[in-house]
Formats: structure tokens, sequence, C-alpha cells
């Protein structure tokens, strides 16, 4: 095989069964779900308590928004410290 030429192969590769990169794959995948999730809760809890400083009634959604993001952020602290994933 040269240089320039394309490898041949089945499809995957190094994401085959008992590779390293397939074992690593559930930490990325969980790693870039939590990452999703705190932004999304950041997002909301910024927003609503924007909107709250604007004299909306919605404090309930406020303060839901802000634990919610506190406990996934408290979970994922634990998580890293472990070792683990959730």
């Amino acid at each position: 095989m040269n240089e320039r030429q394309a490898p041949t192969g089945n499809g995957l590769g190094d994401l085959e069964p008992s590779t390293r990169q397939r074992a690593q794959l559930r930490t990325r995948l969980a790693d870039v779900a939590w990452t999703a999730l705190c932004v999304v809760l950041a997002l909301w809890a910024v927003w609503s308590a924007v909107d709250l400083a604007r004299g909306a009634t919605a404090w309930a959604y406020c303060a839901v928004a802000w634990v919610l993001l506190a406990v996934a952020l408290a979970l994922r602290v634990v998580a890293v410290r472990r070792g683990t994933s959730l």
C-alpha cells in the first residue's frame, strides 16, 4: 500500500470490539452528554433569572433551574473524582 492509497478494510477499523478507542467511546459519549446537559441547564437558569429580574413572576422556574444545575454539576464532580461515569 502506498501513502497515497486509501486503506482498505471493512469499515470501522479503530472502533472494532476490544480496542482502546472502543473502550473509551462510552466515557467520551458520557462527557459530551454531561456537558450538553450542564449547558442547557445553565442557559435555562440564566434565562429564567433574567426574566425574573425583568419582573416576571415565574420565580419557581428560576429556583428549579438553579437547583437542577447545582445537582447536575455536583454529580459530575463526584463522578470525575471517583473516576467513574454516570
